[in-house]
């Protein structure tokens, strides 16, 4: 995929489109959009959708590309709406920006993301075998279904990888666990907004829960590249 560029400075992009028709062009994608979270995304200054003359907020297509960008970024990168932010200022820049740890962001595709693909089929597009989805399974790196997602995909090919270096998925059973003990810090820090029912409370917890899982990342990937300085 091509170099994520800003869709938001886009000229003779019109306004156009209802709170309504966004929802509906980018549920497909991002399923926990909601109204409250396309307003929590305007209070950052993440988006700046326009306002018709009665208050009602109309989104070009420019405006819709751009939410696509922050949503997968959000998901995909689980980075903080500051960092997402500085983000776009620089790509409104001109610049060309990077992620911390110095990864590219490429625009996220106008077609459905995540597919469904039968084991057979995640098997042979992975360049696995039917033994090693299974061991994956067995450690709780992928979830066993009936059909399986690009994230399913992607974790099948790091394991075909990681398998040429004599690493196999019962060795990374600790990443499971260290998950789930990551999910437990994140939910104790969440109970004070958790507690707290209404829409805007909720959009405000799902933001929490990603910016702390960002800085924790942050903080996994800076131990690792500390480590790795050890065996040069």
């Amino acid at each position: 995929m091509a170099p994520a560029t800003s869709p938001a400075r886009a000229s003779g992009a019109s306004p156009q489109l209802s709170i309504g028709q966004v929802l509906a062009r980018l549920s497909p994608e991002f399923p926990d959009l909601s109204p409250s979270k396309l307003r929590f995304l305007e209070e950052r200054r993440l988006i700046s959708p326009a306002r018709t003359g009665s208050g009602y907020r109309k989104f070009s297509v420019a405006d819709l590309e751009r939410l696509r960008l922050v949503l997968a970024m959000q998901r995909d990168h689980y980075l903080p709406l500051k960092v997402i932010r500085s983000y776009l200022d620089d790509l409104d820049a001109g610049r060309e920006p990077v992620l911390p740890g110095g990864q590219q962001v490429t625009a996220p595709s106008m077609l459905p993301v995540d597919r469904r693909l039968t084991r057979e089929e995640l098997i042979k597009e992975a360049g696995a075998t039917s033994l090693l989805l299974q061991d994956a399974i067995s450690a709780s790196l992928i979830v066993a279904g009936d059909h399986y997602g690009d994230e399913a995909l992607a974790v099948l090919r790091s394991l075909v990888e990681l398998q040429r270096s004599g690493i196999e998925p019962r060795h990374l059973r600790g990443f499971r666990a260290a998950a789930e003990r990551e999910l437990g810090l994140i939910e104790s820090a969440l109970i004070p907004v958790s507690r707290r029912k209404d829409a805007s409370s909720r959009a405000k917890a799902a933001e929490l829960a990603r910016e702390i899982a960002g800085q924790l990342e942050v903080v996994r990937s800076s131990l690792i590249r500390s480590a790795l300085t050890r065996l040069r």
